[in-house]
């Protein structure tokens, strides 16, 4: 019989302590539940739920994850928890009840380094979403189960996705290399299990797309439309292949001044100035001649 030992490991979040077996503890997937009533299927999270400063109980991988009422703080009680877990799991008692999937969806993912050290890019082998969406924190994400399930662990600070692949920030504090296997299983568990990724209200209200290519607003100025069409047929291919996305904002003729905003992998990216300044400035000026002078890019 296996012998579990528990590791405590604190998250950005004070609120949320990680409890990390020596062992894996589910088949796969990841699971959250909020209440007693939820945990049905894990015995496990039941009675943890029986601790009165229990809120959130988070299973996944080979660790456990618990978010806690503010009633107390952990470092009074983590040990008593870490203890009520090494007996649980040493007993030999169950933690999940896992019901086979019937509707598994053929699914393969893989990580991608991007410029942006702090963001990695997983990609599927088949199309999860119809455009762009970006959500900064889980109150902009209610819209996608997936991306609220990811901004459920504690290192993730914001989630892009564009037709293939999801972009995943990191906050600095977290290293790629540890958390990379646990956010790449998330993602391909999801999609596998055949969940809706972006609900169907929000992809009718947000995508303005047509044959991949965004609508030109006909009603912007001469300059500002050609603007457009360069970022999409030159620039937008190169960025969205580092997992980020460029957006037209707006051009001032009096100052030949472009602002554009970036998102996903470009935004906050150490490089995004340099590649900014010495390509898409340059591209455009060659195109559009003294039209464009500068290149200015806000961070979305």
């Amino acid at each position: 019989m296996k012998e579990y030992v528990i590791t405590l490991i604190e998250t950005n979040n004070p609120a949320i302590l990680k409890f990390e077996a020596n062992h894996f503890l589910t088949k796969g997937g990841s699971f959250e539940f909020k209440n007693i009533d939820e945990a049905k299927n894990s015995p496990l999270a039941q009675q943890l739920f029986y601790l009165p400063f229990i809120k959130t109980v988070y299973i996944s991988g080979n660790f456990i994850a618990l978010e806690r009422y503010d009633i107390v703080d952990w470092p009074s009680v983590k040990d008593e928890v870490a203890q009520q877990l090494v007996e649980y799991l040493n007993a030999g008692e169950p933690v999940l009840i896992e019901e086979e999937n019937q509707t598994k969806v053929a699914i393969t993912m893989y990580a991608e380094v991007t410029p942006n050290p702090s963001v990695m890019k997983f990609v599927a082998n088949k199309k999860i979403v119809p455009g762009l969406f970006e959500f900064k924190n889980l109150d902009e994400a209610q819209d996608s189960e997936l991306a609220k399930k990811l901004f459920h662990l504690p290192f993730v600070k914001e989630v892009f996705m564009d037709e293939n692949y999801v972009s995943v920030t990191k906050y600095d504090a977290s290293n790629w290399d540890e958390i990379t296997i646990e956010v790449r299983e998330l993602i391909r568990n999801f999609i596998a299990e055949g969940n809706e990724v972006v609900n169907t209200a929000a992809i009718s209200a947000s995508i303005t797309q047509k044959n991949g290519k965004t609508e030109i607003d006909s009603s912007l100025d001469e300059t500002s439309q050609e603007i457009i069409s360069i970022l999409e047929e030159y620039v937008k291919p190169a960025v969205a292949s580092d997992g980020g996305n460029i957006l037209f904002q707006s051009y001032e003729k009096e100052s030949k001044t472009v602002n554009v905003i970036l998102q996903g992998a470009c935004s906050g990216c150490p490089s995004s100035t340099y590649t900014l300044k010495n390509g898409i400035e340059t591209m455009l000026k060659n195109m559009l001649g003294d039209k464009v002078e500068e290149v200015i890019a806000l961070n979305g």
